[in-house]
């Protein structure tokens, strides 16, 4: 199965997930914002196999965690959640609508590895 780092600001969706993604087998790395989650990526990107990131967070948001993290590594594969958004999205980089049911996030996590990276 894959490791996952999920960025989340919301300590008890970042744990649902968490949850959710262990009970189907993958290794989940949190952390509670934008900067504690590049620095997770940034200390060993090869370690991820994804990032699934909210895109509404404090000290730093969603929109720039991908930015930094697809200049760190270009083969990066990124969902980004959140309940609204108003900015596009960047070419590669599923969008998952919140709330979701567990089937949604597995669904789209599965697809997500399998697709080869098009940015």
């Amino acid at each position: 199965m894959a490791t996952i780092l999920v960025v989340d600001d919301e300590r008890t969706i970042r744990e649902l997930i968490s949850v959710i993604l262990r009970s189907a087998g993958h290794q989940v790395t949190t952390a509670s914002n934008g900067i504690e989650g590049i620095a997770l990526f940034r200390s060993s990107p090869e370690r991820f196999d994804l990032i699934l990131t909210d895109l509404q967070m404090p000290v730093m948001n969603g929109h720039q965690l991908i930015k930094l993290a697809c200049e760190t590594s270009a083969s990066v594969k990124i969902i980004c959640m959140s309940g609204y958004t108003d900015e596009p999205i960047p070419p590669g980089i599923e969008f998952l609508q919140k709330p979701f049911q567990p089937a949604v996030l597995l669904a789209c996590v599965g697809e997500m590895l399998n697709r080869p990276v098009n940015r």
